[in-house]
């Protein structure tokens, strides 16, 4: 019997405890994963750590932009360590049981930090189009306070909504296997799970999804729209292949941030499979945190000379 075994008792879930899957289907890799998994999650602790603190210590860098990078990197680091830790663990000692509180706990943190991410790309994607679009007045708009509104906003806004869609799911009977075929606690796997009727859930993951995901990207689809508009009819060829090449950096990330969210939240219930959602979950998760310093990074002049700088004294 595995950990967490449960039985059900009439209309409601005796559920102690979830079986993370995870990767154990692939048994002779396990080593392997464990590696590559523990590679990456330091890699992404290193590339965006280095990021803050170059935001921090250079001048250069004590723009608005610079600001939300930092934010985005934190995110980043937040968010990842979600997850990762977890899997790290549970391919090191082979014991997947994660109890029901852990479980919500980390769902609930997982969307939190989703959705404070899809708003920070909203909040980046506005600066950049007050930058192109208003440059004048782009110091006036984008000032301190109002920069730290934006990033106070996008950290908090998702908080009521995800912590009540949580307590949702976590509210519904689970009455036939306590096996999450997922390497973390994700809505789609556990409403599979479930018992009963879940068409409500199911309608309030929608609607999430396109508040959170579909307007959010639609936003920043249309700042981008006047951004390029814009860049067009710059009459420096230098200026504006500049101009593309930081707006580039952030399309990246947003086009591989929602375009795996949106798959997976969007799908019917009846579409998703394991396999799929795994390989979906890892772009969305390990994927994009991994690439955020080197998109922003090794595309940006300035970041590099601040890089430079500070590896520069550390060695002095």
């Amino acid at each position: 019997m595995l950990p967490g075994d449960q039985t059900a008792k009439g209309n409601f879930s005796s559920v102690m405890a979830f079986v993370l899957l995870g990767f154990s289907d692939l048994p002779n890799l396990q080593g392997f994963l464990f590696g590559l998994f523990f590679l990456i999650y330091i890699f992404i602790l290193t590339g965006n750590g280095l990021i803050i603190i170059i935001t921090r210590v250079d001048s250069v860098l004590q723009t608005p932009m610079y600001f939300f990078l930092a934010n985005f990197s934190s995110l980043e680091i937040c968010y990842v360590s979600v997850t990762l830790p977890r899997i790290l663990v549970n391919i090191w000692t082979q014991g997947r049981s994660i109890s029901l509180l852990s479980c919500a706990t980390q769902m609930c943190f997982f969307l939190v930090l989703g959705a404070t991410e899809a708003f920070l790309l909203v909040v980046m994607a506005y600066d950049r189009y007050v930058s192109f679009c208003n440059p004048l007045h782009y110091p006036l708009i984008m000032n301190h306070k109002m920069c730290i509104q934006l990033a106070a906003g996008a950290w908090l806004s998702g908080v009521p909504v995800q912590v009540a869609q949580t307590c949702q799911v976590f509210s519904l009977p689970f009455c036939a296997s306590n096996q999450i075929n997922h390497f973390f606690c994700d809505i789609p796997p556990l409403i599979k799970l479930a018992c009963g009727d879940t068409s409500l859930n199911e309608v309030c993951v929608y609607a999430v999804a396109v508040l959170f995901a579909m307007i959010s990207f639609l936003l920043i689809l249309g700042s981008y729209v006047k951004i390029i508009s814009t860049i067009l009819r710059l009459p420096s060829a230098t200026g504006r292949s500049k101009a593309f090449s930081t707006c580039s950096s952030h399309l990246i990330v947003v086009l591989l941030f929602f375009g795996s969210v949106t798959i997976t939240y969007l799908r019917p219930k009846s579409n998703h499979s394991a396999g799929t959602d795994k390989m979906l979950s890892i772009f969305y998760t390990i994927v994009t945190p991994m690439f955020n310093p080197m998109i922003y990074s090794l595309r940006n002049k300035d970041v590099i000379t601040a890089l430079k700088k500070l590896l520069h004294k550390k060695t002095v």
